[in-house]
């Protein structure tokens, strides 16, 4: 798929793919800041997240974290349903399957949830 992405942009005349991509492994460390979790390198040197290491693997540089990449915000009633959790008081809240916790303001009646992702540039393909 990356590499057909890649092949599309050249056919426009474009050198470098730039792809958002969200860590699969980042929900089981919701506490780690995005910036560190993407620092975190195998025995090999490699990327520790298998997503990063796929897109490392083909050629791309992590060129920037974008840490409010995806904002949700809903009421506390709604992100109940959401996550299947009770939320009784305002605070902050870790979700299984979320990169990062949410805040819940119960005065507010609101929850926020800012996911961050990565953004990798793949160099410019070998001409074929």
């Amino acid at each position: 798929m990356i590499e057909r992405m890649r092949e599309i942009g050249r056919a426009y005349g474009l050198e470098t793919l730039i792809a958002p991509v969200r860590p699969t492994l980042k929900d089981r460390y919701p506490l780690t800041p995005i910036d560190r979790y993407v620092s975190w390198r195998r025995q090999d040197g490699t990327h520790l997240d298998p997503w990063l290491r796929t897109h490392e693997r083909l050629g791309a540089e992590i060129v920037r974290v974008a840490p409010e990449s995806v904002v949700v915000t809903g009421t506390v009633a709604e992100w109940e349903e959401w996550t299947g959790l009770a939320l009784p008081e305002s605070g902050i809240y870790v979700v299984p399957g979320a990169l990062v916790p949410i805040e819940i303001d119960r005065e507010r009646d609101e929850g926020v949830y800012v996911e961050p992702n990565v953004w990798m540039a793949h160099s410019p393909p070998l001409a074929t």
